[in-house]
């Protein structure tokens, strides 16, 4: 297995698909453009629906791309767990109706088991219970054993909405060990444990479902692929999670700089640096992208994060300032990719700033008037607070 990182990954990855005829697109902003049903980008083919759906015609029929990504469903979750993350990159391969499920499973394992290098040993395969098609190449094309390849029900192997296009998947998924599994003799994907872990969604867009949920075959099949480029260079880097990825454990060595506290020692503290962390990727993109703070829609998603990840700042004891000192580590790492960062590096330490100056303001005004109540109530000889101004 290759020692290759997060940036090298990335680069990996598009090089290939390119080397396969594809068009390499840089990353769509994460603000959508005439799509109202998202608030922000969400996956990596979310920008390319209009191509999918047939409203306009792809520049090319063969694509890759590199999304950003924001999720904020679970923004809560974030930090508490190693496993949630507000922002991520999406790695994805495209078919326009060009080709279909025998390319995209060979291309996925190519770059898995050549590119980088994973033993086939340790790889498995779901697939759609009633697609046939994707089993046999799997088995007979790839060349992969019958006890490798589990078939999952609607749920878990098949993507679809109300109506439009859908069709079955096909999942890739990492054995990680015996050692974080759940011991029992049957456990393979599906299996709730940790053991087995997915990487990649091969999704083949074979239907087109109406209203009566009548599935009818597509003329022109397409393909829309996803890879989580943190899950992938988590594994490639023998990381626990991905807080523990080299490009983002870089991010944490700064909060435990700024903050003087080491990582790993306090799951309280623990859990506020990764919060930091990954709010400060999230808040980078978003500033470069457009987004303000303000108090609805998009705006209040970013005004959340900065202030989210300031209040977790003074848990861990930090006096002043010091986002900014974190924003710089990120722009640093990802300016690989997305140079547009880096041009715009001084107006994004300035949103961000002034945002977490406005919050810093906030909390000092809730103190000096939590205080006087306090005051009040002393010299009336009472000792607690009126429900009413608490």
């Amino acid at each position: 297995m290759k020692k290759v990182g997060l940036h090298e990954i990335r680069k990996e990855f598009l090089n290939f698909f390119q080397e396969k005829e594809h068009l390499i697109m840089p990353s769509f902003s994460l603000v959508p453009k005439e799509d109202k049903s998202l608030l922000l980008i969400n996956a990596g083919m979310a920008p390319l629906k209009p191509y999918f759906t047939g409203e306009k015609t792809p520049p090319q029929k063969r694509a890759a791309t590199c999304q950003k990504c924001i999720r904020t469903a679970d923004i809560e979750n974030v930090g508490k767990t190693a496993r949630h993350a507000t922002f991520f990159e999406m790695l994805g391969n495209f078919s326009f109706g060009d080709y279909f499920k025998k390319e995209a499973i060979e291309w996925a394992w190519e770059f898995l088991t050549e590119r980088l290098g994973l033993p086939e040993e340790n790889l498995w395969v779901s697939v759609y219970l009633e697609d046939d098609e994707a089993y046999e190449i799997w088995n007979k094309d790839i060349g992969l054993s019958t006890d490798r390849i589990v078939r999952l029900g609607k749920e878990d192997n098949f993507w679809e909405l109300e109506v439009g296009p859908c069709g079955p998947s096909s999942e890739i998924y990492v054995d990680m060990g015996e050692k974080v599994g759940c011991g029992s003799e049957d456990c393979k994907p599906g299996c709730e444990c940790d053991r087995f872990i997915e990487i990649w969604n091969l999704v083949f867009t074979q239907f087109d479902k109406d209203e009566e949920r009548n599935y009818h075959p597509l003329a022109h099949p397409n393909i829309d692929t996803g890879m989580g480029l943190e899950r992938i260079a988590a594994v490639m880097e023998d990381a626990n999670n991905i807080f523990e990825i080299k490009a983002i454990r870089d991010i944490l060595n700064a909060v435990e700089k700024v903050s003087h506290t080491e990582y790993g020692i306090d799951p309280n503290k623990d859990a506020s640096m990764r919060i930091i962390t990954d709010h400060s990727r999230a808040m980078v993109f978003l500033v470069s992208d457009g987004v303000l703070p303000s108090n609805e829609g998009r705006g209040y998603v970013l005004r959340r994060i900065i202030r989210r990840a300031a209040r977790h700042g003074k848990l861990l004891g930090i006096e002043g300032e010091f986002l900014n000192f974190i924003v710089g580590e990120v722009i640093e790492s990802w300016k690989v990719e997305y140079p547009d960062i880096k041009e715009k590096e001084e107006y994004i330490k300035k949103v961000i700033s002034a945002e977490e100056d406005k919050f810093q303001e906030t909390i000092d005004q809730g103190i000096y008037i939590l205080e006087n109540y306090i005051e009040e109530m002393e010299n009336s000889g009472k000792n607690s607070l009126n429900g009413q101004k608490a």
